[in-house]
């Protein structure tokens, strides 16, 4: 459950999800540090005049360029940890979702399920951009490729990833 002000949370997975979308879609996962803005640029000053700095605890969205996100998105989470710079963090992904009717029909096989789903007809394809914050904040957005002009959002759109982004930002113990 989230115990903190969502907004600065909200903000900064808008600018994520504006700064994915600018490039299209067809992209592989992307993952963020959040860092708080004031932080990074007292440990970066050169970056002063390049991070805008919009509200007292604004969060800054940092690329982790090396990241690859594999097979299993929980695993490849569940072994990631940040330093405690890191205020929060977030990943933009695209999925290809049918709807719940057509889910019994998906074939076991994993390959002939992905060709099953990619080939249907209702399939829709989403952008999503999760995050969440050490103090448990959490939040969800999500773009419709065929319904490209809606952006939505909600504390929970995507529990499971939301939790498994949570792991990585525990205690690291020594």
């Amino acid at each position: 459950m989230a115990e903190g002000d969502p907004s600065r949370l909200i903000a900064a997975l808008a600018d994520i999800e504006r700064h994915v979308s600018e490039l299209g879609w067809d992209q592989p996962a992307r993952l963020f540090a959040l860092v708080d803005t004031a932080t990074l640029l007292e440990l970066e000053p050169q970056l002063r005049g390049r991070v805008t700095q919009t509200a007292a605890d604004a969060l800054t969205a940092v690329e982790q360029e090396d990241f690859q996100l594999g097979g299993d998105i929980a695993d490849r989470l569940a072994r990631l940890t940040w330093p405690q710079t890191v205020t929060g963090c977030a990943i933009a992904m695209e999925r290809t979702f049918l709807p719940p009717e057509f889910e019994p029909l998906i074939p076991v096989d994993p390959i002939k399920a992905i060709e099953f789903v990619n080939q249907h007809e209702a399939r829709a394809d989403v952008r999503v951009v999760v995050g969440a914050l050490r103090d448990g904040s959490r939040h969800g957005l999500a773009r419709v490729l065929n319904n490209p002009d809606d952006l939505l959002g909600a504390e929970d759109l995507v529990p499971g990833l939301a939790d498994a982004l949570l792991t990585t930002l525990k205690e690291e113990t020594a």
